[in-house]
């Protein structure tokens, strides 16, 4: 075995880590009769991107979560290769990194929506004014971070489908029946307000009325309302913002999904896009997620985005502290 001398593992090893796997199966794989799927190609990775999964028998494979940041790289790397390879002997066009949770096997079109800036927000320079020659269109856009952050994983585990992004106003009727994932709150993104009204979420944003309002996430329990807000400082500089993400099945379309990434601040949506796209946190936030939620379609969690030295700190859902409110509840 490459990188792990004098190591010999056999097919009837990886049958037993693979369980259930036949002999026979495992050879039409090896000899390329035949494809494995992307769950198996998975479980190739994983076992191989750590000497841990042979350190006793019967060899195994370890559970994502279990895998050190450096184990979870290389199972990315191995994962990447496989895959290339399995594209190959099919002629198909599997994501490169496999499953991850902003592949989207239909391979529909993604739309991602983001606010535009009021106009009494924007900054006075010719990039905004759209009679000067120096224009520039993202430069009225809200959440141009979280934006530049999302399209490109997005488009990257994506290669078959067409990913757009637009500004709330600017949405055609088709692209509402595409997959839809909207970034930034109901201030200003007025599909995600009108998102929120349709879905069954016993989570309300409340508005800011102006710049000094820090506003907050309210959530109904036991007949109580908790209101979950930002921490600024005597200094008004923001230490700790508050999120929502939800992933369920689009109001406008039952066969495609809508995701919101919403924080009070643009840091906090940042926060809540990273939480699945940091290469440190993704794959231990998408475990929590499948672990936590099962087979629900629909399922939301507040976080906390802690904000370090005016930098976001990618949330780490498999840490309490993180999570402030998930729903639905008693799931696990």
């Amino acid at each position: 075995m490459e990188g792990w001398p004098g190591v010999q593992i056999t097919q009837g090893d990886l049958a037993k880590a693979f369980h259930p796997a036949s002999l026979g199966l495992l050879s039409s794989w090896e000899n390329g009769k035949a494809i494995p799927p992307v769950a198996r190609l998975e479980a190739y990775a994983a076992f191989f991107a750590t000497r841990r999964s042979i350190e006793r028998e019967p060899f195994r494979v370890l559970p994502l979560g279990d895998l050190t940041d450096e184990e979870r790289a290389r199972r990315e790397e191995l994962l990447a290769e496989l895959t290339e390879l399995a594209n190959v002997g099919s002629g198909s066009t599997v994501a490169p990194n496999g499953r991850g949770f902003w592949y989207f096997p239909d391979a529909f079109d993604i739309t991602i929506v983001v606010a535009q800036l009021p106009e009494g927000q924007l900054p006075k320079t010719p990039y905004t004014d759209p009679l000067s020659p120096d224009y520039v269109e993202l430069y009225t856009y809200a959440d141009l971070d979280s934006l530049i952050e999302l399209h490109g994983h997005i488009r990257s585990l994506n290669p078959g489908s067409d990913v757009h992004f637009r500004t709330a106003s600017a949405l055609a009727p088709d692209d509402y029946t595409t997959h839809l994932v909207l970034l930034g709150g109901v201030d200003w993104n007025v599909v995600t307000r009108d998102v929120a009204e349709r879905v069954e979420l016993p989570v309300n944003q409340a508005a800011r009325q102006d710049v000094s309002d820090i506003g907050g996430f309210e959530v109904v329990e036991g007949g109580e309302t908790r209101v979950f807000s930002p921490v600024v400082s005597s200094r008004h500089e923001l230490l700790e913002d508050v999120a929502q993400f939800y992933r369920g099945p689009s109001p406008y379309n039952k066969k495609r999904t809508v995701t919101i990434c919403n924080g009070q601040y643009g840091r906090g949506t940042l926060g809540a896009v990273r939480a699945l796209t940091d290469r440190k946190f993704r794959d231990r936030n998408e475990t929590y997620l499948k672990d936590r939620f099962g087979a629900h379609e629909a399922y939301s969690v507040i976080t906390r985005v802690t904000i370090a030295n005016g930098q976001v700190v990618t949330p780490d859902w498999t840490v309490g502290h993180y999570r402030l409110f998930e729903w639905p509840e008693g799931l696990q």
